[in-house]
């Protein structure tokens, strides 16, 4: 294996929990091939987020609603042909796919690359487009530890877990604005996320209204909702049914303004979903709630104090449960309210 690459491509376009876990990976990689050229394959929606990161030198669009069609649509397969053709004029010489999907796996392989390095568990048969996987073990069951055996079998020997999430001055002040056209101040407020893309990992509305208010009378946090501009019914909904004011920011923030409220709030209460998944790696006192997703596998990096849910440390290596008894609304307002009121208190 080499000691050294000069090209690095690493693959993760979505989604945007993936994608803050993936964080690691990458700084393992600049600590580890210092000289090297990183890119990151990321879909366009995502690609704010890791804009002007210290370890990256440059990104490249996967825009997969168009790529999607190149099957039966003139343009998208125009664009699909000048992407592959981008990467392989790029000659990079070690790929490392994180995504492990049949189209993340066979962009790797048509890049021209000779070293390809993904996840054993890759879906579609994935894993046959690669020249290196690791096997999987109970000892790296999260996948943060996991990623990180694919950098060492890389070469990589600085493996330690760091999350830097670039802090961008447009977006503290207008974050800042935005706070303070709300009445919030940093540090007294809390933030609840009730949406997700998965509605069966969304814990009931009425729930995190009666949350909301108990924040606010017990412990007199100003509360506030965030989301994207389509879960701004779901935001709604909870402040419908609360009875202290609830100030709704779904789909008002840019993903850089989002990391910025996050980073200041006094607390996060979310589904298991990427803003979620953002507060924790800035270290917020959270509260993360598990259904079908093992949070072994994707929960909190070593923060087994933030998560909420059922059977937790029977779930093993599986990626998925389908036991009914770990649905979303068998968890309780008292075990969330617990859990906030221990991280409030710590």
């Amino acid at each position: 294996m080499s000691d050294g690459w000069n090209d690095i491509l690493l693959i993760k376009p979505s989604s945007l929990g993936d994608i803050v876990m993936a964080l690691p990976a990458l700084s393992a990689l600049r600590r580890s091939f210092g000289a090297a050229r990183i890119t990151w394959l990321v879909r366009p929606a995502f690609a704010p987020l890791i804009e002007g990161h210290p370890h990256l030198d440059e990104i490249v669009h996967f825009d997969r609603k168009t790529l999607g069609k190149a099957w039966y649509h003139p343009g998208a397969m125009k664009a699909l042909v000048g992407l592959i053709a981008d990467l392989r004029r790029r000659h990079f010489d070690a790929v490392l796919d994180l995504q492990g999907l049949l189209r993340t796996a066979s962009l790797a392989w048509l890049s021209g690359c000779p070293q390809r390095f993904g996840p054993v568990w890759g879906r579609e048969f994935a894993h046959h487009f690669y020249t290196t996987t690791v096997p999987r073990r109970i000892e790296w069951v999260h996948v943060i530890d996991y990623y990180m055996k694919l950098v060492e079998a890389m070469g990589g020997r600085d493996l330690g877990v760091e999350f830097v999430l670039p802090r961008k001055p447009d977006a503290v002040a207008s974050a800042a604005a935005l706070l303070a056209q709300n009445d919030l101040t940093p540090l007294r407020y809390a933030v609840l996320i009730p949406g997700s893309a998965q509605v069966s990992k969304c814990w009931p509305a009425e729930r995190f209204a009666a949350l909301a208010d108990r924040l606010a009378s017990d412990h007199g946090l100003a509360v506030v909702a965030i989301g994207s501009e389509a879960e701004r019914v779901m935001v709604e909904r909870v402040q419908t049914h609360a009875a202290c004011q609830i100030v709704n920011l779904a789909g008002r923030t840019s993903l850089p303004e989002l990391v910025e409220v996050l980073r200041s709030a006094r607390l996060v209460v979310a589904n298991d979903t990427g803003p979620g998944h953002i507060a924790a790696t800035l270290g917020r006192p959270l509260v993360m709630m598990f259904s079908w997703s093992n949070p072994l596998r994707v929960g909190p990096y070593r923060r087994p104090e933030c998560v909420v849910g059922r059977d937790i440390e029977a779930r093993g290596m599986a990626v998925r449960s389908t036991d009914p008894a770990h649905a979303i609304d068998r968890i309780t307002l008292d075990e969330v309210y617990a859990r906030a009121a221990e991280q409030l208190g710590s």
